[in-house]
């Protein structure tokens, strides 16, 4: 038979045993079923798949991986308050709409997911530019069309556009307008397709020549290739009202040239997730990325025609010293022992 002393140190640690397993279970009660949009391109399928790891590993969520895409997923948020989570969040495409249920408290904007948001514009291969130091904006490169030859026709410059059917259509025929590209000795070229257009470039990298065109980062194109973004002509800024009436339609003349317009990239969260998620939500508004960050394990995924899940664990494995400032240190141990 035990002494009284020895039944009180039982007694003391089983209330001990007792207080950590409840205090451990803390997050996982707090956080609960949570519900992140895998949208349907290479970034944000990437990014949801880091959410999912994270929140499951670090902080005991029951998280679940869902199908979305920009528009649908920001309705159902805003009408059902599901998904609970849409990592990345290309606002411009429904801005109004976001900005309405933001203000009316049902959604939540989380973090900026892209600090300064993605980049577009005209570029060039970097070795185009150490070659040639004054090609530093879209007027530089028109005063020299032959270091950019047309591939159907080496007497003129070439400027790669987007498929049809892309926004980025529209407006980098209005750069070309607008900048009076044609009387400058240069031919819009139309790719074809997406793969027309990442072709074009991983063809002028392999020959080391001049290509001149549209893009947009973050992407793994821009991870794998190095690229310089144009400045715009001197004077040539970005002009809302003018974007919106004119230089991103079809049917105008641009009478001037425009700077690329802003494109802020979000996470999005439901009300009822920021109110409830606790610790988890903490992680999610210190999540950000750089495009370079990005570009860099996206090239990694195309390289290996990896999924969205392989290439957050990838990340995951390899860049701890970015997502481990975004964790508690408890979180961080635990996601670890799970990779």
């Amino acid at each position: 038979m035990p002494s009284i002393t020895g039944t009180s140190s039982l007694y003391a640690c089983a209330a001990i045993v007792a207080a950590t397993a409840f205090l451990s279970a803390q997050p996982a009660a707090a956080c609960g079923k949570v519900t992140i949009a895998d949208m349907n391109w290479a970034s944000a399928s990437a990014v949801a798949w880091i959410d999912k790891i994270i929140l499951s590993s670090g902080y005991g969520c029951d998280a679940e991986i869902v199908a979305g895409d920009t528009m649908p997923t920001i309705a159902s948020m805003t009408e059902k308050g599901q998904p609970d989570i849409a990592p990345e969040t290309w606002i411009n495409a429904s801005r109004q709409v976001l900005d309405k249920a933001v203000a009316d408290g049902k959604l939540v904007y989380a973090t900026d997911e892209i600090p300064g948001g993605a980049i577009d514009g005209l570029w060039i291969p970097k070795y185009m530019q150490e070659a040639h130091p004054d090609l530093k904006t879209v007027a530089d490169v028109l005063k020299h069309p032959e270091l950019f030859p047309d591939p159907e026709d080496s007497s003129k410059g070439a400027l790669f556009n987007c498929p049809s059917g892309w926004s980025c259509q529209i407006t980098t025929a209005n750069h070309y307008k607008a900048y009076k590209m044609k009387d400058a000795g240069f031919t819009l070229v139309d790719t074809g397709s997406g793969a027309g257009l990442d072709g074009s470039i991983a063809k002028a990298f392999e020959r080391k020549q001049g290509w001149f065109g549209y893009y947009w980062a973050p992407t793994a194109i821009l991870g794998k290739y190095d690229m310089v973004r144009l400045d715009p002509a001197p004077g040539v800024t970005y002009d809302e009202a003018y974007w919106d009436s004119c230089y991103s339609k079809a049917d105008c003349d641009p009478t001037k040239p425009s700077a690329p317009a802003p494109a802020p990239i979000k996470t999005v969260v439901t009300a009822k997730f920021k109110a409830e998620a606790g610790p988890a939500y903490d992680y999610i508004t210190k999540r950000q990325l750089t495009i370079e960050q990005i570009n860099k394990f996206l090239a990694w995924a195309t390289d290996n025609q990896a999924t969205g899940e392989a290439t957050a664990k990838y990340f995951l494995k390899n860049s701890e010293a970015i997502w481990t400032a975004w964790v508690t240190p408890e979180a961080a141990a635990a996601i670890k022992k799970s990779l």
